[in-house]
């Protein structure tokens, strides 16, 4: 049994089996269900991925100024709408990640410590290189040439960060300019909630929240469409109808004043003609009648005529003798 055990004959077979086995347990695993389903799901993935790389196309439809808008609009368009579940949830997950490695990790801390650890790493190889064997383990290591950026790779990475900042500046000034009052008046209500919010969230707890929402209303909406457009149109109609009524109390009442002001406008402009006629007038002086009287000549008496001429016939008598004499 000695011999046995040390012969290279029994042990090389022994280890081929070893491999055989192992061989026929892996096969066995990367054809099962599980292997397969992980393919499928991964193939999905990469064809998902490849959709949302294709809709990165300029939109047909233009901007109400008649400006072409980016291709980033086609693409978040696609992403959001979860028509590729998988590039979504992915995408999401990576975000969500993001927020919370850079709320709990120290990430510019944590780049200064990899930075010296790789420095001190390859000043450490090289001088013990050059000391021990003569020639440095960072030379051995060096590649025969630096790496550069292409310069069509930095300007195809120019022209996506130049678009990319487009997409924002287009959409703020559609939302600011009321484009699409649905999406304006959502930006109205999100910003008044996150300014009585961020007194007590913090900012990376209000990101949390805009992910979240930006990424699952649409899923929400989508997968439940009739029903929320059902109620919408309902909503609409009620709001239509109460607008309508409002709409026609303000006519009435505005007819109403505008009739009442017609009138008091009317009053006035005639005292305002009669009082510029009245001064305009210039005064003239009536000639007065003289006063009638209701009594008759023959209401007063006769003035007596015999006197005056007896008296005048004695004063004639008197005035002879002074003659005669």
């Amino acid at each position: 049994m000695a011999d046995s055990a040390t012969d290279p004959a029994a042990n090389g077979s022994s280890v081929e089996t070893l491999k055989g086995n192992a061989q026929a347990a892996y096969n066995q695993i990367a054809s099962g269900p599980v292997a397969q389903n992980v393919k499928d799901q991964s193939a999905k993935t990469s064809a998902e991925f490849s959709n949302l790389a294709n809709s990165r196309q300029t939109p047909s439809q233009p901007a109400a100024t008649g400006q072409p808008l980016t291709h980033y609009h086609s693409f978040f368009s696609e992403l959001l709408s979860w028509n590729n579940p998988r590039a979504s949830a992915i995408a999401y997950v990576t975000i969500v990640s993001l927020i919370f490695v850079a709320r709990y990790l120290d990430v510019v801390r944590y780049a200064f410590k990899l930075t010296w650890m790789t420095l001190g790493i390859t000043v450490l190889a090289e001088g013990a290189g050059k000391a021990i064997l003569g020639n440095g383990l960072a030379t051995q290591l060096r590649p025969r040439k630096y790496y550069t950026v292409p310069r069509e790779t930095l300007d195809s990475l120019i022209g996506d960060v130049h678009e990319l900042i487009n997409f924002f500046v287009i959409e703020s000034q559609r939302i600011l300019f009321a484009e699409n009052v649905s999406a304006s008046a959502v930006a109205a209500v999100g910003s008044f909630l996150s300014y009585y919010l961020v007194k007590i969230v913090p900012y990376w707890g209000l990101a949390l929240i805009a992910t979240t929402l930006l990424f699952f209303v649409p899923l929400i909406y989508t997968t439940n469409q009739e029903l929320i457009d059902h109620y919408i149109n309902e909503a609409s109609d009620v709001v239509n109808s109460q607008t309508e009524q409002l709409r026609q109390v303000a006519s009435r009442h505005t007819s109403q004043a505008t009739e009442i002001t017609k009138q008091y406008m009317g009053d006035y402009t005639a005292k305002a003609q009669q009082m510029l006629r009245g001064r305009s007038a210039s005064p003239e002086a009536k000639p007065k009648s003289a006063p009638q009287t209701s009594l008759k000549d023959s209401d007063f008496p006769q003035a007596p005529k015999e006197d005056f001429k007896n008296k005048e016939e004695s004063a004639n008598g008197e005035d002879e003798p002074l003659i005669a004499a």
